[in-house]
């Protein structure tokens, strides 16, 4: 094991590591998206037709999941 990799396994051992730092990642990704979705559906033409893209297959996975 070079030197380089013995000192990250060790920082990330006291630091007690990152796990589930992607999961918070993704949730914040998210979260904008569905901030820009929502008021682009609140204020133009372009976010209603989004809107009502997403529900759309939404719903498709609902009906092909019953």
């Amino acid at each position: 094991m070079t030197r380089l990799t013995a000192l990250r396994v060790r920082m990330r051992m006291r630091a007690g590591g990152d796990a589930g730092q992607t999961s918070f990642e993704y949730l914040g990704i998210a979260v904008v998206i569905a901030v820009i979705i929502g008021v682009l559906a609140g204020t133009t033409n372009i976010g209603t037709t989004v809107l009502n893209g997403i529900l759309g297959k939404i719903q498709d996975i609902i009906d092909a999941g019953g």
